[in-house]
């Protein structure tokens, strides 16, 4: 029998997780789809469901769950809605759901309700926001747990998920950045309209607890990045409440040192990545995929506190223009080994090995609380 598998993407950045253990999982046999919801759908961010529907040999719904300004409440009512209607129908073996977001939180209680099979990816991790409390509802809603290493599996286990169902597989979009990105910088260059020779990344997104803070924290932040006199370019801030404000500071900036890109494809951004002097901002690029290929990063503000501590981060405030301008001065074009903290590039191999096992599948879905310490 073939076991039909449905992930749920919500963001150009879980796609990128979730791409890599989709391919692998569909090269193995196993019939594969997507739910494609959430940012994808939305053209200011570059509709970027048509990156998921480049993919061959699966199947794609898509489902328009909020409009611009709608509370994460709301988001997560319309969510379920949705996705409850159409596992209904299709009734896949396994959902596959990734971190933090409330569209895979909506996701993974309606497979539990629905006492279906999930797997929640990256899950055990923590950070200095509402997402953190959503990561770890999800893990006490999934069935299994793919977590990115040792200290995240046992943050699983003291959320009582018994060991069994925890399997260590690395951060999967490093398998992607482990390899070449198929094109070239002067192929990213022409495709983006980006003219500079030496840049930095910047991406700053909302805090959803620091709502009201965030237009001050943006200005700070890139009022630094302004006064270094070095180039950037700029990922759009994710639709988390408080992004208006850091677009009302972005859409300010000098057009010709700061350049602003919606979304990119993944393999663009990862040859980006690559070639960049520095990554600065509070995505979890830049404490993760960052290390990984050796590149400094300057990790902002409290959206990913405590989740890396790589030798080659530093962490600042946003209103700490003095640090802000040492780590550009001191890092820029700085290379350092690469760090594995987060796995060494064979998440898709290792995550391919558990579901190809009958154990996995023979695990009942009533689930009990392991007291494991």
């Amino acid at each position: 029998m073939t076991h039909s598998i449905l992930f749920v993407t919500g963001t150009r950045a879980d796609f990128g997780k979730l791409e890599p253990l989709a391919v692998a999982v569909r090269d193995a046999g196993f019939t594969v789809s997507f739910f494609v919801t959430g940012m994808h759908m939305m053209a200011r961010y570059g509709l970027t469901k048509l990156e998921v529907q480049r993919m061959q040999g699966v199947a794609v719904h898509e489902y328009l769950n909020q409009r611009p300004g709608d509370p994460q409440d709301m988001v997560l009512a319309k969510t379920v809605m949705g996705f409850s209607d159409f596992i209904t129908e299709t009734k896949p073996d396994l959902i596959i759901t990734h971190g933090d977001r409330v569209e895979a939180l909506a996701c993974t209680l309606v497979a539990a309700t629905n006492y279906i099979r999930s797997g929640h990816i990256e899950g055990g991790e923590v950070s200095g926001t509402i997402d953190e409390i959503f990561r770890h509802c999800n893990t006490k809603l999934a069935t299994a747990h793919f977590v990115s290493s040792d200290s995240a599996a046992r943050r699983v286990m003291a959320l009582g998920e018994p060991a069994a169902a925890v399997h260590v597989i690395g951060s999967p979009e490093l398998d992607f950045h482990s390899q070449p990105s198929g094109v070239t910088l002067d192929e990213v260059r022409a495709r983006y309209g980006i003219t500079f020779q030496d840049y930095g990344i910047a991406v700053f997104h909302p805090v959803t607890s620091e709502q009201a803070t965030m237009g001050a924290q943006a200005r700070d932040l890139y009022g630094a990045l302004v006064d270094s006199g070095r180039n950037f370019v700029l990922i759009a801030p994710n639709n988390d409440p408080g992004s208006e404000d850091i677009f009302k500071v972005i859409n300010a900036l000098p057009k010709d040192r700061f350049r602003l890109i919606p979304s990119m494809r993944f393999a663009h951004f990862s040859e980006l990545m690559k070639n960049a002097a520095c990554m600065v901002g509070n995505s979890s690029a830049g404490v993760r995929e960052a290390p990984f290929l050796g590149i400094p990063s300057l990790d902002i503000g409290t959206r990913q506190h405590n989740r890396a501590d790589a030798p080659s981060i530093t962490f600042a405030d946003a209103a700490d223009s003095a640090k802000i301008a040492g780590f550009l001065a001191q890092n820029w074009g700085k290379s350092h080994p690469r760090h594995e903290g987060f796995g060494s590039g064979s998440s898709a191999e290792r995550f391919v090995a558990v579901l190809k096992d009958a154990g996995f599948w023979a695990r009942g879905l009533q689930k009990e609380f392991q007291d494991n310490g």
